[in-house]
């Protein structure tokens, strides 16, 4: 059975929240003092300028009303306006030299830097420690806050690689090999069962033509598998480009640009199976490229952002994996705090709105309590707990967080009494989430009870309330997640009280993927992610090849309409608890599922195309 490792946040024997890497009880590595001669490479961010300006901006162009709406800009425009002044930047970079650091490369809002090990801890007053990681890098670890030198004191620029590497976890797991299994109402589902479910367009119609989805993730994927899993279903294999993300500096041979690469056996060869399978499958003719980067540490995921955004040939970017926002904050850092590294995520989605990309993210599996209590990382003698708390970047205001639901479907004919059938028609969904044993989700040696399994939402402790948001009643002053939901399954195999489900309670569903050579079931926010990505493809298809931009500004305009006039766009009565929040069927939002799940052809403003009919037909292959 593949099952992903349950500490898929950990790089080596430590695990990294954000700031800090905490040694786990079977340590075999410790952190080591960096020697005065190691060689040291970091990313240096430059905050945006005019940033009230920007937000005012991201609100017209995205208001149907206003003059602004959708005229995206360029990148050289978006720089032009908001990005860091020239002489800010020579300033930086006339610093960084001063004091014997040498820039490797120059990005549009920062640099990439290299130095001694001695010359890092002199110009930002801190000691290093460096520990091997299981792809055979080199991490540094800042012990301390970094402090920027006095002539540039006021740039309020960014270190984001020695506060720590953070390493961010996938949202997915394996249930086990499956059958080929089309007689169950509850999976496992196909691509072509999901869309028939959800009421997709007729792929005579709509397939995602002109439309370009980017996947980021940290491992490569094997062609035949993917082949496998689309001929299973009567279509061609799509056309997946691989745009490998160079981080350090260096020679080429056996690594990405310099830098350990996860290969298709690494942890995430699971995880970008299902992303590419999931996006491609709802949008069989859009162009996907993967963005292949060494691990999920904020150094590599911010380097992906980036290169996606100069480059501005995606129009819809997916992220199935994120950290808690707790883990950058000061308690889960020794009293450090590195929100800062949120802040230059989010200036980095910013451009990407302002030049019209989309950006979703799953939301999480750990429903409404996804990190242990800060005395799980520095023990105090008091009981360890979940807490609330939301997956970072689902809860940035510029991504769209995709939660997720089980879903029951038509129940086929017996096959041993009457020919099968494909159908696969919405009946009802349901998000209860599943209680778990307790057990170490890092890797430090304590196990944790009261977990649960579900749909990642709640309340942001960071960012403020977006303007969409206040469409609708949701709940809180602060911007809350998710956004939007999908099926995303459950019963999460080793981790679940048993029996999963109980006897009695509604049944949990799942995905099939190809992966390895074989079939496989497969649950998480994983599955909802990519899936409303390839939703998004279609609908920038359908709106004549647009460019739709933080699509948030959509979803919750139409959910706020009065009831009977929304025409139906999304599910909401759809009950579940996730934890610590609860969906009760009523109203148009929760914390949850959001918004509900969309009834595609009316969410994508197509209510008139022909549906997709069964699957493995002319119209849902």
């Amino acid at each position: 059975m593949k099952i992903p490792s349950l500490a898929a946040g950990v790089a080596i024997a430590y695990v990294c929240c954000a700031g800090q890497f905490f040694p786990s009880a079977s340590a075999a590595a410790p952190l080591q003092a960096a020697a005065p001669s190691d060689q040291v490479q970091f990313d240096v961010y430059m905050p945006l300028r005019n940033s009230q300006a920007l937000d005012t901006l991201l609100d017209q162009l995205h208001d149907p009303s206003s003059p602004n709406f959708r005229h995206w800009l360029t990148p050289a425009q978006f720089m032009n306006q908001f990005g860091p002044s020239s002489a800010d930047m020579a300033k930086m970079q006339a610093s960084l030299t001063a004091h014997g650091l040498s820039i490797l490369k120059t990005t549009a809002h920062g640099f990439h830097v290299s130095g001694t090990a001695a010359a890092v801890q002199a110009v930002f007053g801190t000691q290093l420690k460096k520990t091997g990681t299981a792809l055979g890098a080199t991490r540094f670890v800042a012990q301390g806050a970094l402090t920027l030198p006095r002539e540039v004191s006021g740039s309020n620029a960014r270190i984001v690689s020695l506060g720590s590497v953070p390493v961010q976890r996938t949202h997915s797991r394996s249930v086990g090999p499956v059958p080929d299994n089309r007689y169950s109402n509850f999976g496992g589902y196909w691509f072509d069962d999901l869309k028939q479910a959800y009421d997709f367009p007729s792929y005579q119609e709509l397939s995602g033509h002109g439309s370009t989805i980017a996947i980021v993730m940290s491992s490569d994927f094997q062609d035949s598998d993917i082949a496998m899993y689309f001929n299973h279903e009567g279509l061609n294999p799509p056309h997946i480009e691989r745009v490998p993300v160079c981080i350090d500096e260096g020679p080429p041979v056996g690594t990405l640009c310099g830098a350990p690469f996860g290969g298709i056996n690494d942890s995430a060869s699971d995880e970008v199976s299902l992303d590419l399978e999931q996006s491609a499958g709802m949008a069989p003719h859009a162009h996907i490229k993967l963005y292949n980067i060494p691990d999920l540490s904020d150094t590599s995921v911010l380097t992906a952002y980036q290169e996606i955004i100069d480059d501005n040939s995606a129009d819809i970017v997916s992220s199935s994996f994120g950290c808690p926002e707790a883990c950058y904050f000061a308690s889960y850092n020794g009293g450090v705090d590195f929100t800062y590294i949120l802040d230059q995520y989010r200036d980095l989605f910013r451009q990407g709105n302002a030049q019209g990309i989309t950006f979703v993210a799953s939301s999480g599996d750990d429903g409404g309590l996804p990190i242990p209590s800060a005395n799980y990382f520095y023990p105090d003698g008091n009981p360890v707990t979940w807490v609330p708390g939301v997956d970072h970047p689902a809860s940035n205001p510029n991504v769209t967080g995709v939660g997720g639901t089980n879903l029951i479907t038509t129940t086929p004919p017996n096959p041993q009494t009457t020919p099968p059938t494909l159908t696969s028609k919405y009946v009802f969904e349901h998000a209860f989430g599943d209680p778990e044993i307790p057990y170490d989700p890092y890797g430090v040696g304590i196990n944790v009870p009261g977990g649960w399994w579900g749909s990642g939402g709640g309340t942001s402790q960071y960012f403020n309330k977006p303007l969409y948001q206040y469409f609708l009643e949701t709940g809180a002053h602060m911007r809350t997640v998710p956004d939007i939901s999908l099926m995303m399954g459950g019963c999460p195999g080793g981790i679940s009280e048993l029996p999963c489900p109980p006897p009695g309670a509604l049944p949990r569903s799942y995905v099939i993927v190809a992966v390895d050579g074989g079939f496989y079931g497969f649950i998480g926010t994983s599955v909802s992610a990519p899936g409303t990505a390839g939703i998004l493809a279609l609908e920038e298809e359908n709106l004549g090849g647009v460019r739709l931009g933080n699509v948030n500004y959509q979803i919750y305009t139409q959910a706020g309409l009065p009831w009977g006039f929304d025409g139906g766009v999304f599910h909401t009565d759809i009950r579940g608890f996730n934890g610590y929040d609860v969906a009760t069927g009523h109203g148009n939002y929760n914390k949850v599922l959001g918004v509900g799940t969309p009834d595609v052809r009316k969410f994508i403003f197509a209510p008139f195309t022909q549906p997709a009919g069964t699957p493995q037909s002319p119209s849902n292959p």
